[in-house]
């Protein structure tokens, strides 16, 4: 039976992000870990971003609009019980496109998936980049040293955010959350590539490496835990929702200013929708 493979990805948010910190993401690579197996479907290769997702999977159509679903449930419902109750991840829209193995198809896609974090001047390489497959390919040794099956079954439980059970071989990396190389086919993309060169050449040739520069520097994360300090030390208020619009122009001015954010990071970071952000900086 010949392979399918779909190019799964979600609109990027403009005012809101998926992950504030490490342990959100930490959270969905896990996630993502139980669904390969509760699924049965391969997931070939991924990015996790702060406002956007990338997934590159092997099965029927029907089958990857499912995984993403039930990702996007799994991960709200962690979100919810972190954060608060939220539904902007169940909006979301998602496109689902097809991937073929003819024609470099398959070499393009998984480079552009891979090479999102470079473009966003997060890190130099797709393998320097934790979540996600970037790291997975081409390379020497494992993430980690401890196995699933070495933890209780509570210690699982609290680990992966569900019941569902993962193979106990699965190897924890050492930053806390499972491998993506212990479930994903690394040996096949690495057979459609054929040599760590070839992959480097389409990694450097992608679409998005053309991006490099344009994203600010600083990433999300780093931003969204700086905000309410800032936010307290002018205002002496606590989030950018209790500030009017006198003071949210002076706080994305600052933000701006302090880590070079462009409208659209700022957007993301706040919460506040991206024409509000223009019109607020326009003001100050």
């Amino acid at each position: 039976m010949k392979m399918k493979f779909w190019f799964v990805t979600t609109d990027h948010l403009e005012d809101r992000i998926w992950f504030k910190d490490d342990e959100d993401f930490k959270a969905a690579m896990n996630i993502i870990a139980v669904l390969s197996t509760a699924t049965g479907l391969k997931i070939v290769a991924f990015i996790l971003m702060s406002n956007h997702v990338h997934f590159i999977l092997s099965c029927e159509r029907d089958a990857a609009d499912i995984f993403i679903t039930r990702f996007k449930k799994m991960y709200s419902q962690y979100y919810s019980r972190k954060y608060g109750p939220c539904s902007f991840l169940h909006r979301n829209k998602v496109d689902i496109r097809p991937v073929f193995l003819d024609d470099e198809d398959f070499e393009r896609r998984v480079a552009y998936v891979l090479m999102n974090s470079v473009a966003a001047n997060i890190c130099l390489h797709p393998s320097a980049y934790p979540w996600g497959t970037g790291g997975c390919y081409f390379r020497s040794g494992s993430g980690g040293s401890s196995r699933i099956g070495d933890f209780s079954d509570r210690g699982r439980i609290r680990l992966l955010h569900s019941k569902l059970p993962v193979p106990e071989e699965y190897i924890l990396d050492d930053r806390g959350f499972i491998d993506p190389a212990s479930y994903v086919p690394v040996k096949f993309v690495e057979s459609v590539f054929r040599t760590p060169k070839r992959m480097n050449w389409f990694l450097q040739n992608s679409s998005k490496a053309k991006r490099v520069g344009e994203a600010p520097s600083f990433n999300d994360q780093l931003m969204s835990a700086a905000i309410r300090d800032l936010s307290v030390s002018l205002f002496r208020k606590p989030g950018v929702m209790q500030l009017d619009d006198a003071q949210k122009a002076e706080l994305f001015r600052q933000i701006r200013y302090r880590f070079s954010a462009d409208p659209a990071q700022i957007a993301r970071v706040c919460g506040v929708p991206y024409d509000e952000v223009c019109t607020l900086l326009e003001s100050v």
